[in-house]
This record gives C-alpha cells, structure tokens and sequence, in this order.
C-alpha cells in the first residue's frame, strides 16, 4: 500500500468537517464554535442544549472577545491562554484554523479543532469531548513544537471560555488543613479572581480547582443557570476569571505557570489537562447532579460498584499498633455490622519502629515488635472476624530518621546548594516523582504489598507534605522550572501501573485530610479522605461544599469519638451517625470504649445504611437549605434515578430557646407517587407523627414536612443537638 493511499485513507476515517459553525452536543447542552480555515475559531454560544431551527439562526454573540484559544501577542493587552517564547526569541504567536475532525468513542464523540501559526511550525489541537449520556464537555489542548529548536512555554491554560456578563457570581471552596471544603460565594466585578493553588503535591486544602457560575443572580440550589467547570488535574493549577471593559466575564483554567515555564523540545508534544464543563437550568444542584453522575461513569475508580463500611484505627489507636489490639477492633466492628478494617499509620519500620511521626517512612517493613505475626497474623484474624482487611502507606513520603534517606539521599526533592527543607514529624522529606527509579521504588511498596498479601482488599495511601523547597535532584539544570509538572506525570505513571495490575483494590486518597479531593486524582481512587477534622457540626460545612463537585460515593465519611479530637467539641452519637450517614459510612473511633447501647446504636444505623446504601451512593443529589445560610438548619436528600426511593437529612446547626426554624420542602421526586415515610437511626421514645405514613411527592415538595425540634428521649440522654433522617418509600 503507497503513501499517498493510506494517507487518504486515514483522512476518509477521520470524518474531516471543513464547515462552520461547528456543534458539540450532549443530551442537554449545546456548544458551538465557528470555524473558518485561516481565522482563529470563535466561540457562538454555550447553554441548554438547541434545536435545530434555533441552531440555525443564532445571533453572534458581540462585545467581546470570543477566540476560543487566545495567544499573546497580536493582541497583547488581552489576557491569553497560550505565550511562548519562539527559538529566536520571539514572544508572539498567531493561530489559524486549519480544519475540523470529528471521531467517535465509546460513550463520547471528540471534536477536534487544527490550529497553527502561520509563521512558525507550531501547532495545537483544541479538543471536546461530549459524552452521549451525561451532560459534560471535556476540553484541552495539545501543543507540538516542530522549530528547530527549543522553545518555551510560558502560559499553557488548558481553554478559555467568554461569560456574558450580567448579574454573574461565582461559587467555590476554600479551606485548610482540618477546614477543607468550606463554599464562598462571590459577585463577579471588574478585575480578576484568582483561585489558586502552589502545594505541588496536594491541591484542594486551600483553593479547590473547580468553580460554579450562577448567570441569572445569587446562586440557588435548584433554580436558575450555572456553568460548572472543573479542571481534571492533580498539581498546581491556576483558574483565572478576568472582567475587562467588555460584554464578558473570561474564564482561563489550567496548570499554574508560576516557576513552570515548560521547555518543549522539537517534535514534543504538550497536553494540558482536560477542563470539564457543564451547564444546568435546574441551579447548583443540578450542576453537581451533573458532575456526580459523570464522575460515577467516567472518572472516578469503581464508580459503579458499591462502597464497604469500615473501620479505620487512626482515631482509636493513633500509632499504638499491636496485634491484639487489630484483632480486637476488627471483631468489634465485624459484630457491628461493618463489611472492612483499615490498620492506618504505625505498623512499619525495622532499624527505626515508627512510634511517631519522626521516622521511618520509606522503610515499609512490618515492625514485628508491635505485630510478631505480621501481615498474615492480620489477615488470618480479618478473615477469622468476617471482614475484609485493609493497610494505610504514604509512598511519595519519606524520613530523615529511615534507611531508605540513609541509602538514597538523592531521591529526595532538594534545592541544589541548600538543605532541604523538613516537614511532619520535623523529619519528613518528598520524594522526587520525576526520577523514574523513584516511581518504581513507590510502585514496589504497593506492588510488594498485594504480590505478598493478595488478600489486602483497601490501600489509605496518604501524602503529608507540600514541596518546600523548589529542587530536582534527578531534572537537569535548565530543567528545573519542570518540577512541579514532572512530579504530576511522575505520580500519574504510578497510579496508571498501579491500576493496570491491580484493577479491583480499593485505594483512598488522603493527603493530610482532604488535600486530593480532585478529578484528576480520582479515575485511580475510589474516594478521599474529606478531612482530617470528623467533627459532625463542621463536617456539615465541609460535606456540603464538597458535594458540589463531588459524589457521595467518593466522600469518606466516618463516626467519631465524643470530645472530637480536632475541635474538642461534644455532638451527641445520633447527630455524628446521621452526618457520617450522609456519604460513604465508616467509623474512627476505638470501640472497646463504647458503651453497649452506643455500640448498638452504631449496629442499627450500620444496618440501615445498607438499606439505604444504592440511594446515597447512587442518587441524584438535591441540597435543600444551605448551613451558609446561617438558619439554624441544613438539609439536603438523595433520590434514586427511579424516582422511587430517597434519602432526606434534616440536621440542626443551632441550639437556641424559642427558635424559629424555616419547614423544609424536599425537592427531586415524583409528584405523582405517594412515598411512605420512615425514621432512621431513631432515639425518640415515640415515633414521629409522620411514621409509617405516606404522603405524594407534591405534597412533600410543595409543603415539606414539620420536624420537631427536638429529641424525645429520657432527661439523662438530653443534648442540645438534634438531628433526622429519613427514608422515602414509593408505592
């Protein structure tokens, strides 16, 4: 076969589309794009989804500007998605059309966009993918330098997208270590917002990488327009939203340039992550319906596949770990109802025990003082017990105090002619991910584990620190703007082999709490880690926020003990059990200093959380009254995609005397089927006045139901919190 032929060929397969406006469509939402080969693409509307009559006379849009990929330089006063610097210095860059392709995926079609510069043999790609069944558009860019030389890249957004101005505000989280997830609310006014984030291991304690738009006003939870965006990447990223003196707001999102200037060599390609966007009618909610339902599909690991109650030791035993002592808590949670035991951080270290948190990571060896049957004698007394077993790690981590820094003090990101800065434990160093003798150390700690101990069925994989020190052992000099994308594609690599030779282990991501709570992350986790902080009132907050980006399923959410060891507070059992409740259940507490009646409690909301489990993992998720509304409630409810079961949380977020507190109107279900009510995890002496009864989903949408205020339970058993959930039945 010549040359020429296969080269046809391969064009014919492509389906090039050479017209304009070019449309990408989901179920419910409509992009379109003008293309005109030797002008730059422009973007013509983003919204519900049109029809083809109104597709056909769209009016332009006006009054600003709509390049769907801006570069510096021919305009430089505008902000830019894209900058370099060309080999012979030059800092501007042009780009054309050159032709449209459209190729079909399983569950989503690709359109891709050929640009070019005209002057220099530089192109890129600009990509969507629109999935068939789900309302979200994936977009990115692949860039590819065919210079003589090296050229380098400055600003790499992975796309832009121009918002109409009007009454625009944007909705996002913010937070910090024990404080994660926490929702701001903001009006977009000239100027710039930066959401931001410079860690360079972990990236949503502070600034989280996705953001709301509510277009028609302040945000409401199930009414009006929002675009969600959400950028799919692990590392530093940078979410720009810029008001210039045009008709639009400019949203900019991609890898944070700030001391990253990329050198791209000649025939390198460069892709940037996929930024995922969708739009809703039906307001945040129904922008989270969205993401949750195409990360359950799509992105997350196992998202279709039901989630284990645990128990996990950090809060119980912190590092006092024996082998009586697991044996003990898998029985006690094994006779509660709970399906798996994680042994969390202490279990390791030969020439340096891990006691604290000073030593020894990096020396993955089982500490046989603390565990002389070692990982057998754990899974012989997990399976004796009936659950699953499961071990914390932090793989990207090691110690000052550890025989591996003792052998390879090279590994460690470190500026060069500087000692390298200490985190954790005043000992505590990053490895470098760049370096692939690195990656197949890390990949050998999980890789070692399952090929000695198959049985392990959940890996915690944890990541306590932020790169310091800017500094690459194993990156070349002039490479060293590279590090905090090299780590990234370092760590990708990990997960990617990981997940090729291990497809059904079950791995959180925790890093200090909810620092990994992300899309890019997640296609190799099955869920985070939400907070360190597992305080039930602050939870509240942090869950709540969480949910807008991020299903039920993927948030960990465990029962604690009472002072809470963050925040000291005192919540009663029900009001941590019906929080817990509200994502994926588990418990971090000690047991054996449980009363019987707490531990019967925790038995029966055990129970019932299976019952409801395929709802809450698996529902559509309608948040109802918002604790930033400082009402003194929150409430929120899953429903299944049915429409014949649903979940509705009631929780007090205040305790006052003669309060007035606003009724409740549930949202998502079916106005015509009756739903028969039932009270789960009760205390009350007496049932509530709506048990066992049944009322239509238009009553209980349009007119909610009264909850009292408080529990009607013995004088001794009082608290001043209150808290209900219950389970909706169709008939």
């Amino acid at each position: 076969m010549n040359k020429s032929f296969l080269t046809a060929l391969l064009l014919s397969m492509a389906t090039c589309v050479m017209a304009d406006p070019v449309s990408i469509q989901t179920k419910n939402m409509s992009l379109v794009v003008d293309v005109n080969n030797g002008r730059h693409p422009s973007y013509v509307y983003f919204g519900k989804r049109l029809s083809e009559a109104d597709a056909n006379h769209l009016q332009w849009p006006r009054g600003g500007t709509m390049d769907v990929y801006p570069a510096y330089g021919q305009n430089a006063p505008k902000e830019a998605a894209l900058a370099m610097r060309h080999v012979d210095g030059n800092m501007s860059t042009e780009l054309v059309a050159t032709g449209v392709d459209k190729t079909s995926e399983a569950s989503a079609t690709v359109t891709t966009i050929h640009l070019k510069d005209p002057k220099y043999p530089i192109s890129v790609d600009v990509k969507f993918r629109a999935y068939n069944d789900v309302d979200m558009i994936e977009t990115w860019t692949e860039i590819v330098n065919n210079e003589k030389g090296t050229i380098t890249l400055t600003t790499f957004a992975s796309a832009c997208l121009p918002i109409r101005r009007g009454e625009v505000w944007a909705s996002h989280l913010w937070g910090s270590w024990a404080n994660e997830g926490r929702l701001t609310e903001e009006l977009l006014e000239p100027g710039q917002l930066i959401i931001k984030n410079k860690d360079g291991v972990r990236n949503s304690h502070t600034d989280h990488a996705e953001v709301m738009l509510s277009l028609d006003g302040k945000p409401r939870e199930n009414a009006g327009d929002v675009i969600g965006a959400a950028l799919c990447y692990s590392g530093n990223f940078r979410l720009k939203i810029e008001t210039d003196d045009t008709e639009y707001h400019y949203l900019f999102a991609g890898i944070n340039e700030d001391n990253s200037e990329y050198h791209l060599k000649k025939g390198e390609r460069f892709v940037t992550p996929a930024l995922a966007l969708t739009f809703s009618k039906e307001g945040l909610s129904g922008a989270s319906r969205n993401f949750h339902k195409w990360g359950r599909l799509y992105k997350l690991a196992h998202g279709t596949k039901e989630r284990k109650v645990l128990l996990n030791s950090w809060e119980g035993v912190y590092f006092d770990i024996n082998q009586k002592g697991m044996d003990q808590m898998m029985n006690d949670i094994a006779q509660m109802g709970g399906e798996l035991f994680v042994m969390d951080d202490g279990w390791f270290g030969d020439k340096y025990p891990r006691k604290d948190d000073h030593s020894s990571l990096g020396d993955w060896v089982v500490d046989r003082k603390k565990l002389p049957e070692g990982i057998e004698g754990l899974l012989r007394d997990a399976k004796k017990n009936g659950v699953k077993f499961g071990i914390w790690i932090e793989p990207e981590m090691t110690n000052s105090v550890s025989e591996l820094y003792e052998k390879h003090s090279d590994w460690i990101l470190k500026a060069p002619n500087r000692d390298a800065v200490q985190g954790r434990g005043g000992t505590q160093l990053v490895l470098d991910l760049s370096n692939p003798k690195v990656q197949d150390f890390v990949f050998s700690i999980v890789d070692n584990l399952m090929t000695k101990y198959p049985e392990i069925d959940y890996i915690k994989w944890d990541a306590n620190m932020a790169v310091m020190n800017h500094g690459s052992q194993y990156l070349s000099a002039q490479d060293q703007s590279h590090l905090y994308i090299e780590y990234h594609r370092g760590f990708e690599n990990v997960c990617q082999r990981v997940r090729a030779k291990y497809p059904d282990l079950t791995i959180q991501a925790c890093a200090s709490g909810g620092g990994r709570a992300n899309w890019g992350v997640l296609p190799y986790f099955d869920e985070f880690w939400v907070s360190d902080n597992t305080d039930a009132l602050q939870r509240i907050y942090m869950q709540w926020g969480t949910s807008y980006f991020f299903p039920a399923i993927a948030m960990a959410s465990h029962i604690s003990a009472a002072p809470n060891h963050t925040v000291y507070r005192t919540t009663s059992l029900k009001m941590r059990i019906d929080v817990a409740m509200s994502g994926r259940l588990g418990m971090e507490i000690q047991p054996k200093n449980m009363t019987d009646e707490e531990k019967e409690l925790c038995r029966k909301a055990i129970a019932e959380y299976k019952q409801i489990r395929p709802v809450v993992q698996f529902g559509d998720i309608y948040r109802l009254l918002s604790p930033y509304e400082h009402k003194g409630l929150a409430s929120l409810m899953y429903v299944s995609e049915a429409k014949d079961k649903a979940v509705f949380y009631w929780w007090k977020t205040e305790q006052f005397q003669n309060e007035h507190l606003p009724r409740v109107k549930m949202s998502g279900l079916d106005a015509n089927r009756m739903y028969k009510v039932h009270e789960l995890n009760r205390i009350d002496n007496r049932p509530l006045d709506v048990e066992g009864r049944s009322f239509s989903g238009d009553y209980l949408m349009n007119h909610g139901l009264e909850m009292p205020y408080t529990h009607d339970v013995d004088w001794g058993k009082k608290t001043n919190w209150s808290s209900r959930v219950l389970y909706l039945e169709g008939e």
